[in-house]
């Protein structure tokens, strides 16, 4: 991957002259070690962004509440986010002051997995009845981790234990701990497994000490993951510069999804001391879609992780915010019902993001609406969301605990 790839170079130019130009051409970006910080990175590095003006400076994260802090303070402008900490900073809840925030476009869907230890596995709690077992007869608590309170990781547990009969904040004791430290404490016995993003997963199994219990694609297929996030006074000030950066990351979310040889290119320079930082046969099979779980199982994932899949992965769906706060206030971490509709339309940058899009030739669903059905056959459509997240036979509307490390 040392040659740029811009097919729209023409098109793109027309954009960064004049009073479509750029307002701040140098932006600085903030990314955790994990591979569904692709795009950005192939964004920042392979030529992407220059034909709008832009130029990306990548600053690697170690935790996300390093970059949520970072992200309000202005030392970054945007960033790899999780879905539920924009929303969690937008609303004030999960240790975050109240900041006006902003979704600019998804950067990935799925690819996410739930791990168990190594010791779980050889006393044969491998599958959701001898966990659930493990769980109700076992005289002391799993601790199970996740990346951070309001995030993806802890919702992708919460749902796939509840699903299963396992309460999340009853039945397991919970921690937060950065995404690159997975692997470390599930191999020093301080937790017995974990949710997190790739490569963790996979880097579990290929030092023996864990192994893949759930994807979670599985949970929702073509679910959203990592945002492109920021401050709703940066789009404010420089609505131009925005709508550059989503044009140069979406090149690059095309780009990676193009083909496999471009995918392969990818694993291997995210790979790098750098970015991800991570042996490259941890990041590739999974990366590629090929997955094993540790237990002798082998497949090509039919959702696998996914950066543009013609923009589907991209845009900024107002139903998918609108889920992500159903399961705050299920899980207690929102004390009350927000006005969900009016919350989602100010963080949700639909118009922005169709602009771009329309820009680069790349289709933009009519509605930003969209259905899904869950692995426990719920069908959501973002219809009535108070009414959704008090459905759930297991419930925590009084507020939760977590503790991290």
């Amino acid at each position: 991957m040392t040659e740029p790839f811009a097919p729209h170079r023409h098109d793109a130019l027309a954009w960064v002259a004049g009073s479509d130009a750029p307002e701040k051409s140098s932006v600085n970006l903030g990314f955790l070690p994990l591979t569904d910080a692709a795009s950005l990175i192939v964004a920042a590095t392979q030529g992407f962004a220059q034909p709008f003006g832009l130029t990306l400076n990548l600053h690697r994260q170690n935790s996300w509440s390093g970059l949520r802090d970072k992200l309000t303070g202005g030392e970054l402008d945007a960033a790899h986010g999780l879905y539920g900490l924009i929303y969690a900073m937008h609303l004030g809840i999960g240790g975050s002051p109240a900041v006006d925030m902003a979704v600019l476009m998804g950067l990935a869907q799925n690819g996410q997995s739930i791990s168990l230890s190594a010791p779980l596995k050889a006393a044969g709690v491998t599958d959701p009845e001898t966990l659930r077992n493990s769980v109700r007869h076992s005289g002391a608590r799993l601790t199970l981790a996740h990346t951070f309170p309001t995030g993806t990781h802890a919702l992708w547990l919460y749902y796939w234990l509840a699903a299963h009969g396992i309460h999340p904040l009853n039945d397991v004791r919970t921690l937060v701990l950065p995404p690159s430290q997975m692997v470390a404490h599930l191999r020093a016995g301080r937790i017995d497994g974990f949710c997190a993003g790739e490569p963790w997963g996979a880097q579990a199994i290929a030092e023996g000490v864990g192994f893949t219990l759930a994807t979670s694609q599985s949970i929702w297929p073509d679910h959203p993951e990592k945002v492109l996030g920021c401050t709703r006074a940066f789009v404010e000030q420089y609505p131009n510069t925005a709508r550059a950066l989503v044009m140069a990351v979406l090149e690059a979310s095309r780009f990676i999804d193009q083909s496999q040889e471009n995918r392969r290119g990818t694993a291997q320079l995210i790979a790098g001391r750098d970015y991800v930082d991570a042996p490259l046969a941890a990041i590739e099979e999974r990366f590629l879609g090929r997955y094993h779980d540790g237990l002798g199982q082998t497949w090509d994932d039919t959702h696998p992780l996914r950066f543009f899949g013609e923009g589907a992965a991209n845009m900024p769906y107002l139903s998918d915010g609108l889920w992500f706060m159903t399961q705050l206030r299920r899980w207690g971490l929102l004390r009350e019902d927000p006005d969900y509709q009016k919350v989602a339309g100010q963080v949700q940058q639909t118009d922005l993001y169709r602009q771009a899009a329309d820009a680069l030739g790349i289709a933009v669903p009519v509605s930003p609406m969209r259905s899904a059905t869950f692995m426990d056959g719920r069908v959501w459509d973002g219809s009535d969301p108070a009414a959704y997240a008090r459905s759930f036979t297991l419930n925590a509307m009084a507020g939760a605990a977590v503790v991290a490390l």
